[in-house]
């Protein structure tokens, strides 16, 4: 592994080949982004805010993350499957690959080969550099789906893992109607450019900086600028020691936004068999 961690394969073993499909598609994101400054307004800027929360904390960070993957809590089926499509709007992937990769993760936590975003590649690797490397084994669904076969036997699981990128055009029809291009390029494209790189935080950052609470056999940490950010995922080395937990943020001021989320839904009887940490059991 070089230092600017772009991978090299051993002697006599073939290099993983680059994605360009997938550095294409992300490149003109990001560039889609930049037309923010022609295209600002204030409510545009309200819509980001609020589409960076709906998707982020309640799509990725309590459906994809906490519910679909960890199972820290049960929800009627119909609300799960609402939030697994707020998930998929964030446009980080179908709901089985998204929940693959991180149970590999877990159970091969910053291994170089298995683990899909291993901080031991290197900041940039685990940040973002890993979706431009053609690895069957993190992107063949054929070979990824079997680390979610509770998700993979549902045929709505399987249409979203295929389609997911179908729904940012209805997505973005509905901003237009309510604002314009400027609500389209804001609540599409930077939306989904700052979302993306507060979620993959998560996987660099937090493997690199921050204090550890409990030991886990891992670089994890607590960060608190990530957990704002991400609403309370940036408490990692609390989840990487009890990932099933529902609750990612333990003291009282590591903050936890999505928590807030879950104690609303157990209120109203929608949040059952929520899992909490062992002094809270």
């Amino acid at each position: 592994m070089t230092s600017n961690s772009i991978p090299i394969a051993p002697k006599g073993i073939q290099p993983i080949p680059f994605n360009w499909t997938n550095a294409l598609f992300f490149g003109a994101v990001h560039a889609l982004a930049l037309l923010a400054p022609w295209f600002f307004s204030w409510s545009a800027l309200v819509m980001v805010l609020f589409l960076h929360w709906l998707f982020g904390s309640i799509g990725i960070c309590l459906g994809y993350h906490r519910l679909l993957t960890h199972r820290s809590l049960q929800v009627p089926k119909p609300l799960e499957y609402a939030i697994a499509i707020i998930g998929a709007l964030a446009l980080q992937g179908g709901p089985i690959f998204w929940v693959a990769g991180h149970r590999m993760h877990h159970l091969y936590t910053e291994d170089v080969d298995k683990d899909p975003y291993s901080a031991r590649r290197g900041f940039w690797w685990s940040h973002m550099l890993w979706l431009f490397y053609k690895r069957r084994e993190f992107f063949n669904r054929e070979s990824y789906r079997q680390f979610a076969p509770d998700l993979d036997r549902q045929p709505f699981y399987r249409w979203l893992d295929r389609n997911f990128l179908l729904l940012q055009i209805p997505l973005g029809l509905v901003l237009y109607l309510l604002g314009g291009w400027s609500f389209v390029v804001y609540g599409l494209f930077v939306r989904t450019v700052l979302l993306w790189h507060s979620t993959w935080l998560i996987n660099s950052a937090t493997h690199l900086f921050g204090y550890r609470s409990h030991f886990s056999d891992d670089n994890s940490r607590n960060l608190w600028w990530a957990a704002v950010l991400t609403y309370g995922e940036g408490w990692h080395n609390n989840h990487h020691a009890y990932p099933n937990v529902a609750k990612a943020g333990w003291k009282w001021w590591e903050v936890d936004m999505t928590w807030w989320a879950i104690l609303l839904l157990k209120q109203f009887g929608l949040a059952q068999k929520v899992v909490l940490p062992p002094q809270q059991g």
